[in-house]
């Protein structure tokens, strides 16, 4: 399951409450589109700002509508306790898998992160994907927690930031890291501009974020690179270029894929979480001129 395009999308809020018609139609979206598995309530899916009801409620919602693509369900939480009680609702959503993020306000050590994935390997039967986010988190993973992770049963994939931009150190980035862990572990890349890069240097998946609201924009890279046609994958990449600057001069790429999806209609105005505002008039001007621009 954990190879190809992974979809991130947005769990779109009207009223500050979950638009359970706009998620259900994301996902039915992806489904219809072919992505290899669909990612519901990761950092895109705004997981932390959602309560304990929401989250069951969105991990339910997101098995109910993916028919039969795999849907991962991100589980991170401050306590242990309220990471196993997320675990246990994807469990019963139906969940083909778990994503976690040591997320925390006091700073994390390595031996806090490692036991919390421990404990949930302990506490689920389902695959666990290590969600390696230092941007939101402020915990970096050393190649060697990974090797340590990596010996617990159930931890199946890596989601690691964004690769270097030269091809041979991408390369000599995944090498190392494949060098400390089990041949069974993927590892996936994220930070949608280097993703191109990423797969070409022999990642297995591409956990994307703007694969969750144009899926098929982000499978022209991904099945060009299995098709082993990577200067294509690098060329569509590039193509591409003003949409990874949005991403990088806006604050990230949470707030232009809400605006994107906005602006096709995809969601309401204004449907990340309080007390995030999303774009201004401006860059909401910037975003719809982009996609015109690219044929989006």
């Amino acid at each position: 399951m954990f190879t190809g395009l992974s979809a991130f999308p947005l769990t779109p809020l009207v009223d500050d409450h979950l638009d359970e018609i706009a998620f259900s139609a994301l996902i039915g979206r992806l489904n219809r589109a072919g992505v290899d598995s669909i990612t519901a309530l990761g950092s895109t899916g705004s997981y932390a700002y959602l309560s304990e009801q929401e989250r069951a409620r969105v991990a339910h919602l997101a098995v109910e509508n993916a028919g039969d693509t795999p849907v991962f369900i991100g589980v991170g939480a401050l306590r242990t306790s309220q990471v196993l009680a997320h675990a246990t609702a994807a469990q019963r959503a139906g969940a083909a898998g778990l994503l976690l993020a040591p997320m925390s306000y006091q700073p994390l050590t390595e031996a806090d992160v490692f036991e919390l994935f421990r404990t949930l390997s302990e506490h689920t039967d389902l695959p666990v994907i290590v969600y390696d986010n230092p941007g939101t988190t402020h915990f970096t993973f050393s190649l060697d927690l990974y090797r340590r992770l990596t010996e617990l049963p159930g931890i199946s994939s890596i989601k690691i930031p964004g690769v270097p931009a030269l091809a041979a150190e991408a390369r000599e980035h995944v090498a190392k890291i494949r060098a400390v862990i089990p041949e069974h572990v993927s590892i996936g890349v994220s930070g949608d501009a280097s993703a191109a890069q990423g797969l070409a240097a022999s990642c297995d998946v591409w956990y994307s974020v703007i694969g969750g609201t144009l899926p098929e924009l982000a499978l022209r890279i991904t099945r060009a690179v299995q098709a082993e046609n990577t200067t294509e994958a690098l060329a569509e990449s590039a193509r591409l270029a003003p949409l990874w600057e949005l991403f990088a001069e806006c604050g990230g790429s949470l707030r232009v894929v809400a605006a994107i999806a906005e602006q096709l209609g995809l969601a309401q105005r204004s449907c990340l979480p309080l007390p995030i505002l999303g774009l201004d008039h401006s860059d909401r001007a910037r975003v719809a001129a982009c996609l015109i621009r690219l044929g989006l």
